[in-house]
């Protein structure tokens, strides 16, 4: 396992090699193929054409060599004389005839002369003259006139003959033309692939190693992100992975201390004072009974909350959505609640229309004012003032909660609403209950389509902004 990554690139290498090694000798192969079929035919249609006309300029001059001269002896006697005529007459000029396919098609040998009686005059070569039971080869004539009477005829290979000794000529180039294509193919794919395997093994090797710790436990990982590819942003999306699974495992450990911390406390009072009641120091009486009943309740209502918090996080939350209106429910627990904020010495100032039609749960949003009333309380210093306002847009009715000071910083706004944080860092169940106020309340208002938003007051505590989608349509 240790060696994992570098078989892999190995692996990755060695198939970008072959893929691209095959596509290019497909793609060269295809071409030549398609180029070959192509040439086929427009090779034969230039040999017939160019054989054609050299054979009738031949055909030409050897007429007004008859003319010049009365006979063909001089032919019989003299090979070298023939090939003189046919390099004058295809070639004029003094200098030597062209190389390659144009001069193998002026070839002396490729053509026959017949005279006027059908006798051969000069001809083929003796390796080419029928020999063995071999059939001579076919040719095709054209006259030879002098003065318009015929004097003898000129046979010349057609085409398809000449082909055997072009395509020998033509498939020997064109292998040795392919053989150093593919050759070159070859080296460009093993330079690329090995290119691409170097660079995608460079950036392939620390994602496969910031996989192997991430899955081993080990959050702290982080990859380096270049540029603005798909490995950019895989590398991307990894390092916010992992910066998630390290704030859930953080807050995880945190939550665990915390509930232990929060159940601890009532436990122990709860030890305390049993104990002390046992021993007698404690009589058992209403009063110590009540005490005893107080924290049993602290611990229900913890309980309790839990078991909300647990629902909302498993999408379990039992809320019956139904029309009402929004307005009312708030107004009238402000209403109600008028006397605990007086004995709390905060004044309330409120400005709420009649009608916020929404789909809601009435206890459940009894539940949230409970809690945004509770930390108002708990957190603003006497003299204060909570000001609260509904607004309707055409999509949301909006809450705006404000209260006055204390404030808290920018930093702990978005810690607001984290199970069991306080912002003072005690604690100490004196300042407040268990944390989970705040958390309940976000809860709560997800668990009806809307969101809730923390920011600075302007009467020097904490705003709060509620959001819940209206329900026009099931309004009377």
């Amino acid at each position: 396992m240790k060696h994992l990554p570098h078989l892999a690139m190995s692996r990755l290498g060695i198939k970008l090699f072959l893929i691209i090694l095959v596509v290019n000798v497909v793609i060269s192969g295809l071409v030549f193929l398609a180029v070959s079929r192509s040439l086929d035919q427009g090779f034969i249609d230039y040999l017939e054409t160019t054989q054609i006309n050299r054979a009738q300029t031949l055909a030409e001059g050897l007429g007004e060599e008859w003319q010049r001269r009365g006979d063909w002896q001089w032919l019989r006697k003299s090979r070298r004389e023939w090939h003189r005529l046919v390099r004058q007459q295809l070639w004029p000029g003094e200098g030597p005839p062209p190389k390659g396919i144009d001069r193998r098609l002026g070839d002396p040998g490729d053509f026959v002369l017949h005279d006027a009686n059908g006798l051969p005059v000069i001809g083929l070569p003796p390796p080419i003259l029928p020999e063995d039971g071999q059939e001579p080869p076919e040719l095709n004539w054209l006259p030879i006139v002098s003065n318009g009477q015929q004097v003898g005829a000129l046979g010349y290979r057609p085409p398809q003959q000449l082909m055997a000794r072009m395509d020998r000529i033509f498939l020997a180039r064109q292998q040795r033309n392919l053989s150093i294509i593919v050759g070159s193919l070859a080296l460009a794919s093993l330079l690329l692939a090995g290119g691409l395997s170097w660079w995608l093994g460079r950036r392939t090797r620390s994602m496969a190693l910031g996989t192997r710790r991430l899955t081993e436990g080990d959050y702290s990982i982080r990859l380096a992100e270049h540029g603005q590819d798909e490995l950019s942003r895989l590398a991307y999306d990894f390092n916010v992975l992992a910066a998630t699974l390290e704030a859930n495992r953080e807050a995880r450990q945190r939550w665990v201390s915390d509930i232990a911390h929060e159940l601890r406390t009532p436990l122990a009072v709860l030890r305390g004072e049993i104990e002390a009641m046992q021993d007698g120091i404690r009589s058992m009486n209403q009063d110590n009974l009540h005490s005893l009943s107080q924290e049993v309740g602290q611990l229900e209502r913890l309980v309790a909350d839990l078991r909300l918090l647990a629902q909302s996080d498993a999408g379990a939350l039992e809320v019956s959505l139904a029309p009402l209106n929004l307005a009312e429910s708030l107004r009238g627990r402000l209403e109600d609640a008028d006397g605990w904020l007086r004995d709390h010495d905060i004044a309330l100032e409120m400005e709420i229309p009649s009608s916020a039609p929404i789909r809601g749960d009435i206890q459940r949003l009894r539940q949230l004012w409970n809690n945004l009333l509770d930390n108002t309380c708990t957190y603003t210093d006497a003299p204060g003032r909570l000001r609260v306002w509904l607004y309707v847009d055409d999509q949301y009715a909006r809450v705006t909660w404000e209260d006055s000071a204390p404030g808290v910083s920018s930093e702990e706004l978005p810690r607001l609403t984290e199970r069991l944080y306080r912002v003072e860092g005690s604690r100490s169940r004196k300042s407040g209950g268990s944390g989970l106020g705040l958390s309940i309340a976000t809860a709560l208002v997800k668990a009806h389509g809307g969101r809730m938003q923390p920011s600075h007051s302007a009467l020097g505590g904490l705003c709060w902004t509620l959001e819940f989608p209206l329900a026009r349509e099931n309004m009377a």
